[in-house]
Order: C-alpha cells, then sequence, then structure tokens
C-alpha cells in the first residue's frame, strides 16, 4: 500500500534521500508552530488538522537531519536549530504571504507590543531595526531600565519582550540569546596620547591617577574589564557617575577621563578619533545579550513580529 505525505507527494522521503529544500508548506507550518507555541495553535492558524501539523513536522525533521522541537507535556519549546531557522525564512514568508494576500493581520487593530531593555541598547540598536514595522503599524511601548526589575516586571506581565543583559534563572521565561556586546577600554585622544605607552609599560597602575568615568558607583562593568583582562582588582573609585552610558560616552569624549564602553556604542567615536583605544587585549570580555518573553502564545501576533525582526537584526550587531 502506498503511504502519501499530508501534501499528496508521494511517501515522506528518508534522511540519505531528502531534497536539500524544504517545500514551502513545511516551512508555513514550521513558522506556525514556532510562532504559536504547539501543533494544536498552528493547526488552527492554518486551518489544517493537528495530526497534518505532526506529519508535517515530523517530514521537516527527517529532511533537515534536524529535531527543531522539544515536545513538551503543554506545547513545544523550539531547539537551537528552529531558532535559526526561523530567523531566516520569517521575513520572506510574511512577505509572500502579504505578496498573495494570505496575511490576515490586522496591524491598526492590535494592541501595542511592550518593550524593554537597557536604553543605551534599545536607543541605538534596537529602536532603529524596528523601524520597518512602525511603518508598517505596528505600534511599540518602550521601557527603559535595568535587567533584574525589568525581568520582575515581565513576569508579572507589563512587558512583552524584554532585552536583558543575562540570562534569566528558572522556568518562568523563556530567553534566546539576542547579541554579543565586546568592551573596549577608551579614553580621548588628549588621555590616550600619554596613557596608552604607560599601560603597556607598567600596566593598569599608569590608569591610577586618571578620572574614571562610569555607570554606577560599583563600577560593574569596569571591575569585569579589570578582572578578565588585567587578572586584577579595580580599586580605585569612580570621579563621575553616569546611569546612562551614552552620559558616560559624552563626558569622556569630552575629556573628563577614561571609561569601558560597549563597542557598538563608541564604534563612530573610534572610527573618528574622537575615542582612542587605551588597550587591546587578545581576549576582550564578551557579554551576552538575550530576548526574553513568557513562556507560550502571545495573545498580540505583532509581538511574534517584533521579536522576529529583533533576532534576525541580532545576528547583525
Amino acid at each position: 500500500m502506498r503511504h502519501t505525505d499530508p501534501n499528496g507527494n508521494g511517501p515522506p522521503p528518508s534522511p540519505s534521500s531528502a531534497p536539500l529544500s524544504p517545500d514551502l508548506n513545511l516551512l508555513r507550518t514550521f513558522l506556525a508552530v514556532y510562532r504559536s507555541g504547539s501543533f494544536t495553535a498552528a493547526a488552527k492558524l492554518l486551518g489544517i488538522s493537528q495530526p497534518t501539523v505532526t506529519t508535517q513536522i515530523r517530514v521537516l525533521e527527517r529532511q533537515t537531519g534536524r529535531e527543531m522541537f522539544e515536545r513538551l507535556p503543554r506545547g513545544v519549546a523550539p531547539t537551537a536549530v528552529a531558532h535559526d531557522l526561523a530567523t531566516r525564512i520569517a521575513a520572506p514568508l510574511d512577505a509572500l504571504a502579504a505578496a498573495t494576500g494570505q496575511d490576515a493581520a490586522t496591524n491598526d487593530q492590535a494592541a501595542p507590543v511592550h518593550l524593554a531593555g537597557p536604553a543605551e541598547l534599545l536607543c541605538t540598536l534596537a529602536l532603529p531595526a524596528l523601524a520597518p514595522l512602525t511603518a508598517e503599524g505596528v505600534r511599540l511601548r518602550v521601557s527603559m531600565d535595568l535587567t533584574d526589575p525589568l525581568l520582575e516586571e515581565l513576569r508579572a506581565g507589563r512587558h512583552d519582550l524584554v532585552i536583558a543583559t543575562g540570562r534569566p534563572r528558572g522556568r518562568t521565561l523563556t530567553a534566546v540569546p539576542l547579541m554579543d556586546e565586546e568592551f573596549v577600554l577608551v579614553a580621548a585622544p588628549t588621555w590616550a596620547d600619554h596613557l596608552k605607552p604607560r599601560l603597556a609599560d607598567i600596566g593598569p597602575a599608569a590608569l591610577h591617577p586618571v578620572p574614571l568615568v562610569t555607570y554606577a558607583e560599583d563600577l560593574p562593568i569596569a571591575r569585569r574589564y579589570w578582572r578578565h583582562v588585567f587578572g586584577t582588582r579595580l580599586s580605585c573609585p569612580a570621579a563621575v557617575t553616569v546611569p546612562d552610558l551614552r552620559g558616560v560616552r559624552a563626558a569622556v569624549v569630552a575629556g573628563a577621563g577614561y571609561t569601558v564602553l560597549p563597542r557598538y556604542l563608541c564604534v563612530d567615536e573610534l572610527a573618528s578619533g574622537t575615542l582612542v583605544l587605551l588597550y587591546e587585549p587578545g581576549d576582550p570580555p564578551i557579554n551576552t545579550g538575550y530576548l526574553v518573553q513568557r513562556p507560550g502564545t502571545p495573545d498580540n501576533p505583532d509581538v511574534l513580529r517584533v521579536r522576529d525582526l529583533l533576532l534576525r537584526a541580532g545576528r547583525t550587531w
């Protein structure tokens, strides 16, 4: 007896004979499961049966040779392979659906998407990346604060998505790596001209007489840099504290002293020479940022559009 796949295209291929490119129906089904968090919810979105969705995902997994979803007691959780595939196909499939009239979303009626995170990263990277969506009618409400209070507010339902500077603990939230930020030690040229040779000669002690400009009184970013790069404890107090790294950058550009910044925040200043790298370690300190949300399927489809676009943009940051 001849068995056919859900699309009537003959028997599902074995891994050895599978085509390299899954067909559009499989990819549409995959994206619906990825966004909805369950086979049952995806079936309702697509207007097909739940067994058909299950079969199509199995066919896709056989074709790719990779597991896409971890089956849970309620719903499914995407694997790292699924996150990667979704970031590559979401925009083309959404564009195709809109061009063929299959996009039933009504953005003018959708609720705003509540996005939160560090002020500097949101203003410098995230909001410019989301401009195409806002031009299409997606509404955003943006909050800025430190990661810990924002995650508590996310758990309480005040936000839809949070860009966090670390992975949240526990199972009440789901987190996907968004970007890696590299930290750099910088100063204005007036300081750098005599600091760089002394730093190379005697190490971090060369910086002790120089004013330190930092984000907070406990020097979180600078202390981490000292431990990672110099293998020692930072003991000097801050001369200036500004609870916004853009203010730290402005003060240092003006000659207030030296600081440690994420490279993305000072790439233009380094290129123009208004800031100078004081030290270039072979293994610079890196911090991974995460995009965090509550488990389950958001009621607002625009949350998924914002999430998918941020994940795509994060690959270039």
